[in-house]
């Protein structure tokens, strides 16, 4: 990534455009539908909402809703806490599962690890008992 180009870089260049076009807004007025997104998202002037509401009354809906979300400060608490609250019990899942994946492969590891020894417990014991008979051998032919 060019350093030039870091989120903080990016997000700096956006918000000068966009403060660049709402002063351009603010000194024409507002012509175009895209225009009064632009303002309905950029400004807190009570001037230059009141002239969006009035040339774009459908905004008049949306601002009121805003207007009183900020004012129920604890509606919007309780709906962020809901939110908090289904974020941390689906990581709470999310960790479970990670680690019963953890757990599975690690029963496989100490299985194979098992059988492996298993394996060469049986081997060891069948090269003892060849080596005993071998031995009792030996022993029968020096007698």
């Amino acid at each position: 990534m060019n350093p030039e180009t870091t989120p903080e870089r990016l997000e700096q260049f956006l918000s000068l455009l966009l403060h660049t076009e709402v002063k351009i807004l603010h000194n024409r007025g507002i012509k175009t539908k895209l225009e009064a997104w632009l303002t309905l998202f950029c400004t807190d002037e009570p001037r230059e909402i009141l002239q969006l509401i009035q040339t774009y009354p459908e905004f008049k809906l949306i601002y009121e809703q805003v207007y009183d979300l900020c004012r129920n400060v604890e509606g919007v608490m309780k709906m962020f806490s809901k939110e908090l609250q289904i974020l941390d019990r689906n990581t709470v899942q999310l960790m479970i599962d990670e680690m019963q994946q953890t757990i599975d492969r690690q029963k496989l590891k100490i299985q194979e690890y098992e059988r492996r020894q298993t394996e060469e417990r049986h081997r060891y014991e069948e090269q003892l008992t060849s080596l005993t008979q071998r031995l009792a051998q030996l022993e029968q032919r020096q007698t």
